[in-house]
């Protein structure tokens, strides 16, 4: 695979996870357990990304239509949306709640969908955990991405069962937990809109900072 430069202020580790649920969606309505779901279909990720980095590093469009089509059936962008909202969300209007689920939607596919193209790694590996779940509605698959140069990066997707089917609410990339970091740039976004929740929405840009997801963290920061 070509090296190429990451993106300043983009991480193209998070666009990796975001096509590890595309392909997730492909068999999202098997009957299977959750790190099942996500270990059967990494192969075919895997597949679908070789020798296509350049095709789709010139059809961005195509790419993000791609994944935009498959997120509904396996992220319940709902429950997230909700989430990232924190303490804002009763408030919010219904209007506002479903504008900022799609507006959140929209900028996370368009902001790491051409980071998919940019992260070279060598080997994705869905990791054995034989721990007994908490609750029967909620579990975790524990994996990991090897980069090119070796260097190991531990990512944790929680998932919760809707309707019978399970769903990815969060995900921990490197001990850095993007569902609370999102939620704390909500946050800081309406206190620096004097609380206007339109504004907030209107300017939502997720952002994760390379630095920040290569240093990693506890998963509760």
């Amino acid at each position: 695979m070509t090296s190429r430069q990451f993106t300043p202020r983009r991480f193209s580790l998070c666009a990796l996870l975001l096509s590890v649920l595309w392909c997730v969606a492909l068999t999202a309505q098997a009957q299977q357990t959750p790190q099942q779901l996500i270990e059967d279909n990494v192969a075919a990720l895997m597949q679908k990304l070789d020798g296509r980095k350049d095709y789709y590093a010139e059809h961005e469009g195509e790419l993000e239509s791609l994944v935009d089509d498959s997120l509904d059936d396996v992220a319940d962008f709902r429950y997230i949306g909700a989430s990232v909202m924190g303490r804002y969300f009763s408030n919010a209007s219904p209007q506002q709640r479903s504008r900022f689920v799609e507006t959140f939607r929209k900028t996370l596919i368009e902001t790491y969908a051409k980071g998919l193209v940019t992260f070279d790694y060598r080997d994705i590996r869905v990791l054995d955990n034989d721990s007994e779940r908490r609750y029967e509605d909620q579990a975790s698959v524990d994996m990991e991405v090897v980069s090119s140069n070796g260097d190991v990066y531990p990512v944790v997707y929680t998932l919760h069962k809707r309707d019978g089917e399970w769903r990815v609410i969060n995900v921990i990339v490197n001990g850095i937990n993007l569902g609370l970091t999102f939620r704390n740039q909500f946050d800081q976004a309406m206190r620096d809109n004097n609380r206007d929740i339109d504004a907030v929405i209107d300017g939502w840009a997720p952002d994760v900072a390379t630095d920040e997801l290569e240093k990693g963290g506890d998963g509760n920061q």
